[in-house]
């Protein structure tokens, strides 16, 4: 995600935030912001939000992302990121893409497995 320049706003309990700065080279063929590029924000920050509670000890892998898009990302876009409930194994999350007038850019619903990171690997 550095290459594309998202960025940490926020983390808590199962809450994340990023900020997507609009950079021309990241842009469709009409100069929006590109579907994958607004998929793969998402994906990053709610998959994060599914792991907040313990970050350093587990990681995610994505099962299931639907995304509806709204309107075209023109600007620096805000992603938000929820958990919205969480077993053992599975995080179900949501989540929505903002551009900077407030604008609901797209949302986005996941699941996700949950990993527990082995730290002697590491």
């Amino acid at each position: 995600m550095d290459y594309v320049g998202l960025e940490p706003v926020s983390l808590s309990d199962g809450l994340c935030v990023t900020r997507l700065n609009w950079q021309p080279h990241l842009t469709n063929s009409r100069g929006d912001a590109h579907g994958g590029l607004i998929m793969s924000a998402m994906d990053f920050t709610l998959s994060t939000a599914a792991r907040a509670h313990d970050p350093d000890g587990l990681g995610v892998l994505t099962i299931d992302m639907a995304t509806q898009f709204y309107a075209p990302g023109r600007s620096t876009l805000t992603i938000e990121g929820r958990c919205k409930r969480r077993g053992r194994s599975l995080a179900f999350c949501d989540g929505e893409v903002r551009d900077e007038n407030g604008t609901v850019v797209a949302v986005s619903r996941a699941v996700f497995k949950l990993i527990a990171l082995n730290k002697e690997a590491a």
